[in-house]
């Protein structure tokens, strides 16, 4: 009898109705003053049908005996027993009543409170979980000061809303998480970058060293463009150091179809397209007199991308003199192949050669021993013959690493001693 009319107010709290609140109020009045009557009536018979002493005894084992000394039937008693069970209801009734007077004028702020912290949780406004913690602190402080009654007509409500906090503070640490985890694979790639940067620089060993490390990560770093374009120019460099004419064409292959993919990956990288050039420069050695030809339309086509990408790099300026100064040298049966096979050859002079290798000088004075061999190679092929002897003694005084400077040397033995240098 007693659980059925607790959960009714439980519920009522809850929603803050005041309108079905005093209504609720109203009505146990009023069943009140029935039973008020009641009572009047049953001590007005005790006192003419009981003797002192069973005025001592309780209140159900009071009425029962009165009953059966009345001569009452046995039904008639059932139902005042079922009464007296209701008085003693009631009375509990009115003791929830008082507490929840009490609770009223604080609860519509409390609930008010709860929602502005729903709403802060949510996806539009998150919160970071310390600032959580301290709103539920606080929640759990206001609700200490409350009675038990409205801590339990509360419960619900609250535990939704912690197990929505729970979700939210779950999807926040994963996400941190997963953010921890992808920072160390960051990081590890930019070491090992400037690892290979460095070991690019460095001696013949050091280069095959940059090419074996470059490999082992190839299945991890595939879909990186800065892995592929790196991996491309470690492929030239050991190239240059094989004494095979097998190992030498294979390394080059392997080279030009690492930056095919570099450039597939990234089109707007500049070094992707910067090496994969170099590498198709590379394989016209190895290449019959039509696949030079195509491949040194493609070494043009992404030089003038590098360039457009990325237009202060003094080597792409420097490789593209290089290939102005080729084509301007292509011998009669090579221009004839190319217009058979393209329709028309590809066009460069020595003075387009002579305006790229002075670009590189204007962007990074003494850049390359070689551009100084080539600047006097189209100074001389212009017929200026002191600017050329200038640009051979610059070329002798400059400094190189081995492979640069033996290459540069075979060129100046030639040259110098055409000009009376």
């Amino acid at each position: 009898m007693t659980t059925k009319p607790r959960k009714h107010f439980g519920i009522m709290a809850q929603s803050d109705n005041k309108v079905l609140l005093l209504g609720a109020l109203a009505g146990v009045a009023g069943l009140g003053l029935a039973v008020a009557c009641y009572q009047g009536y049953t001590l007005h018979r005790r006192r003419h049908s009981v003797p002192a002493r069973a005025l001592s005894t309780p209140s159900c084992e009071l009425v029962s005996g009165l009953m059966l000394a009345d001569g009452l039937p046995r039904g008639q008693v059932e139902v005042l027993n079922r009464l007296e069970a209701l008085i003693q209801c009631v009375s509990e009734l009115k003791e929830e009543m008082k507490a929840l007077k009490t609770a009223i004028p604080t609860l519509q702020e409390t609930v008010r409170g709860e929602l502005v912290e729903t709403r802060r949780v949510s996806p539009l406004h998150r919160t970071s979980a310390g600032r959580r913690k301290r709103s539920a602190a606080a929640a759990a402080a206001v609700r200490g000061d409350r009675s038990s009654e409205e801590a339990e007509s509360e419960g619900g409500y609250i535990t939704a809303l912690t197990d929505s906090d729970s979700d939210e503070e779950e999807e926040l640490v994963v996400t941190e998480r997963r953010s921890e985890e992808e920072r160390p694979l960051q990081d590890q790639t930019s070491v090992l970058f400037e690892r290979i940067d460095r070991l690019h620089q460095g001696s013949e060993s050091d280069k095959r060293e940059s090419l074996e490390l470059l490999l082992e990560h190839r299945e991890q770093l595939n879909q990186n463009s800065c892995f592929l374009w790196r991996l491309t120019r470690a492929y030239s460099d050991v190239h240059d150091f094989c004494s095979s004419l097998e190992e030498k064409k294979q390394y080059a292959e392997n080279g030009k179809q690492v930056g095919e993919e570099a450039v597939q990956l990234n089109p707007t990288c500049a070094d992707s397209h910067q090496w994969y050039a170099i590498l198709c420069g590379i394989m016209a050695e190895y290449d019959t007199i039509q696949n030079k030809i195509k491949n040194g339309y493609i070494f043009k086509d992404h030089l003038d991308k590098a360039i457009e990408l990325k237009p202060h790099d003094p080597l792409s300026y420097y490789l593209l003199g290089r290939w102005c100064y080729a084509v301007a040298q292509l011998s009669w049966l090579e221009r004839k192949v190319a217009t058979t096979l393209f329709g028309e050859p590809p066009r460069a002079t020595v003075e387009d050669a002579l305006r790229n290798f002075l670009k590189v000088e204007e962007i990074q004075p003494g850049y390359s021993k070689l551009n100084y061999v080539y600047l006097a190679k189209c100074y001389r092929d212009l017929g200026q013959r002191e600017k050329a002897r200038r640009m051979c003694d610059a070329a002798n005084s400059a400094q190189a690493q081995i492979k640069e400077a033996l290459e540069a040397q075979k060129e100046l033995d030639v040259l110098c001693p055409a000009l009376g240098v």
